[in-house]
């Protein structure tokens, strides 16, 4: 093993336990955890929301060995290995980089998830987990220490994920009950709507929500697919970071979606 890295194994049971992705019924083919392997040891932590030929040319010249990514490589039919998918294989085996992806569990967890984080950069009180889905929760609601107007609350959002929000003004002028759902949750803002909240924060939604957003009335405010779900990356490898004493940096390549 190299001077001053962890294997790889370590770090990968360390983040299964942590993460408990068998709590979750993820999407087809979203295979959480570890999507390739390396030769056996990390030197060097590189965050990224989304596993592509471009962040992987990024870690590698980072200099990393790990990535920790929200949105892994495994989506759809991933074969043949041609054109860029083979760019993207052999440039991962050049650089002797692992993945290791979390899509659902790095949404909801109560810690690191990207909501939770998201909560916290908002200064959300008694945050309780939200959003029930398939037996699991995928998000937290919480209180405001003060109700705020909606577009002061969409300035906040706004400041806390570093990109513009869209607001759907379905409810009360100002916003007090907040559940956090990132990513592109929109489409299921009546779900929202009967855990209790008056304003409703997720990444992305369909033109049609404005009118759902009335017809329920709630407030629902978009902060981007990939901005809302920077936060449980950076706050893993954080963890990772102090607990095995290996650098990490984030990678950022947003998409403005």
């Amino acid at each position: 093993m190299p001077n001053g890295s962890i294997p790889l194994d370590r770090l990968v049971s360390y983040c299964d336990q942590r993460l408990q992705p068998e709590r979750f019924t993820d999407y087809d083919r979203a295979v959480n955890g570890l999507q390739v392997a390396n030769r056996g040891s990390v030197r060097r932590i590189a965050a990224c929301v989304d596993a592509t030929l471009a962040t992987v040319n990024l870690a590698a010249e980072a200099g990393a060995d790990l990535m920790i990514v929200h949105h892994g490589l495994f989506w759809a039919k991933t074969t043949p290995w041609t054109g860029r998918r083979y760019e993207l294989i052999r440039r991962l085996i050049d650089a002797n980089l692992a993945i290791y992806s979390q899509h659902l569990p790095l949404d909801g967890h109560p810690q690191l998830g990207n909501a939770a984080q998201l909560a916290k950069a908002l200064g959300l009180a008694r945050c309780k987990p939200f959003f029930a889905h398939k037996g699991a929760t995928l998000g937290v609601k919480g209180t405001l220490p003060r109700a705020l107007s909606r577009d002061q609350l969409a300035g906040k959002l706004s400041k806390a994920v570093g990109s513009r929000t869209t607001l759907l003004p379905g409810g009360e002028p100002t916003c007090r009950v907040i559940g956090i759902c990132t990513g592109g949750a929109g489409a299921e803002l009546e779900l929202a709507a009967r855990e209790g909240v008056d304003t409703f924060i997720t990444g992305e939604g369909p033109h049609w929500t404005f009118a759902l957003a009335e017809e329920t009335g709630i407030n629902v405010l978009y902060g981007g697919h990939y901005a809302t779900e920077t936060f449980g990356v950076k706050a893993l490898a954080a963890e990772l970071s102090k607990k095995f004493r290996v650098p990490w940096v984030f990678l950022d390549r947003p998409s403005g979606l």
